[in-house]
């Protein structure tokens, strides 16, 4: 049996999918055999395997810095928010139902712990080292309990537990104590140690405060991580839209040809898969940005309208912002939209929904002759085909069926057969979430796009958007085998927690160990 590590943090956001990704790849270019592992995700940015299963695309990730194939084992529980109170639970890959929170942490939770202890196990019988991940907080006491994700898991594996800080948010040394200090003396005996994330400046000055922490609980830090751009790829807890006007990372590249293309993405309610606009951001001269105000549209050259947990919701709140008007306009225009997913069913003539929102019937904004009807079992895939000549991968992960009436084709099976979406002048629709990480077509699609939007821009011919992918992993290695006790981190993989670890007063108030 192998070897593991759970990586936990101080909050939600910590970086701890960012450094599980970092140790896959650093453990894998080492020659070890690893996978990555996290009990229980909270996401509405989720990816298909290939045998079919639903997951969350920071597992995905994961796998990929660690060179393997990503399966339902590496995230047998995803919970996808459907509204404050109440999320789908996706179980081993497939959805099983709408529960709220209470109903969830109040007995269906709990029970899961066999089954994601078995899939750990089946991870374990494979794998050199199994990396798992926790979720929000170890030290989140009212839902100790139930937990099993964090200490639960960690305490069924007997896996060493390093907890992340991210520094840059302040109150690091308090979150690292406060976190330890808040677990039973059980829990606390697994608490191997602390790793501080996005620092910046001199770490000279920060060492006095890492020896007093080692003085007060008896635990080394890991590591000290510096700050790094572009580093927060495939986020699980969503991107925080509500600072309006976020702009989403690009390469600092010039263009290649003589204008840029700004893109401006509807940051609908329940966003989800907004990463299928990182290949563009991954464009030299395409900027994107998240908006939510319809004269911020002005001056874009193409709108995206994105996937959605809450398709008629969405709609109705870009009817409310005056998005919807705006959309219209652009469409009489000729100016480009793209919608992905909830996004091209909002584009539609009519949605019938009695499943996610239950509205009944609905009218869509009526820019592509489409259909929609929702049916209570899910599509998950992973289809391949050809549009604008070129060869397309992507996934699928809706309810809603489409019913194409006109247009033209736009993805296709190369023999002319119709696999998905349509065209409608510069209006075009899909439901394949990752299509446009297809380097060929995504190249064609932006020169129709530079060419309805009047732009001189031309995409660069070499951008390789799975080798920049590549190469962001790497630099995740990197920065774990140059800013952290690798030698350290290896023993707790092999060993486990050091025996007599201290406990630090006052532990779990009233929690049951």
């Amino acid at each position: 049996m192998s070897g593991g590590l759970l990586v936990a943090g101080t909050t939600s956001d910590a970086g701890k999918s960012v450094v599980t990704a970092g140790i896959c790849r650093w453990l894998v270019r080492r020659g070890v055999k690893v996978a990555p592992f996290k009990a229980q995700n909270m996401s509405l940015n989720s990816f298909v395997t290939r045998e079919g299963a639903e997951i969350g695309r920071a597992q995905a990730m994961q796998a990929q810095a660690a060179r393997v194939e990503p399966t339902a084992l590496m995230n047998p529980v995803l919970l996808k928010p459907g509204s404050d109170r109440s999320s789908q639970v996706v179980l081993m890959g497939r959805p099983v139902g709408e529960m709220s929170a209470r109903g969830y942490h109040g007995g269906r939770q709990e029970s899961l712990l066999s089954t994601v202890v078995d899939c750990l196990e089946q991870l374990r019988g494979t794998y050199d080292a199994v990396i798992c991940e926790g979720a929000g907080s170890p030290a989140e006491i009212n839902l100790r309990r139930t937990d099993i994700v964090n200490m639960g898991i960690a305490r069924a594996a007997r896996f060493p537990v390093v907890v992340v800080g991210d520094i840059d948010r302040g109150g690091v040394f308090a979150s690292f104590f406060g976190t330890t200090a808040l677990l039973s003396a059980e829990d606390q005996a697994l608490i191997a140690g602390y790793l501080v994330n996005k620092f910046r400046g001199d770490v000279s000055l920060l060492e006095p405060g890492l020896d007093m922490l080692r003085d007060l609980t008896g635990r080394p830090t890991y590591g000290v991580l510096p700050f790094a751009h572009g580093l927060g790829i495939d986020e699980e807890d969503g991107l925080r839209v509500s600072l309006r006007g976020t702009v989403r990372e690009s390469v600092l590249a010039p263009p290649h040809g003589e204008d840029i293309l700004r893109v401006a993405v509807c940051a609908v309610p329940l966003m989800s898969n907004f990463t299928d606009v990182d290949a563009l951001a991954a464009e030299p001269g395409v900027v994107v940005r998240f908006v939510d105000r319809a004269e911020e549209l002005a001056d874009a050259d193409l709108v995206i309208v994105p996937g959605t947990r809450g398709t008629v919701k969405a709609l109705a709140w870009l009817r409310e912002r005056g998005l919807a008007d705006a959309l219209l306009r652009r469409a009489a225009e000729g100016r480009p939209v793209l919608g992905v997913c909830g996004g091209y069913q909002i584009l539609g003539e009519r949605i019938e929904d009695d499943v996610e929102s239950r509205a009944g019937t609905v009218d869509g904004l009526g820019l592509l002759p489409v259909r929609i009807r929702f049916d209570r079992e899910k599509t998950l895939a992973r289809p391949v085909g050809e549009a604008l000549g070129a060869p397309v991968e992507g996934y699928e992960i809706h309810h809603g069926v489409a019913d194409v009436r006109g247009g033209e084709p736009f993805l296709t099976d190369g023999r002319g057969g119709h696999l998905d979406g349509c065209r409608s002048g510069a209006v075009w629709g899909t439901h394949w979430h990752g299509s446009l990480e297809s380097d060929t077509f995504r190249r064609r699609f932006l020169t129709e796009v530079a060419k309805a939007a009047g732009r001189r821009f031309v995409p660069a011919p070499d951008t390789c958007f799975a080798g920049l992918r590549e190469e962001q992993l790497d630099r995740l290695g990197d920065l774990i085998e140059e800013h952290a006790d690798t030698d350290a981190l290896w023993r707790l993989i092999e060993s486990g927690a050091p025996a007599g670890l201290p406990f630090i007063a006052p532990g779990a108030p009233g929690a049951r160990a």
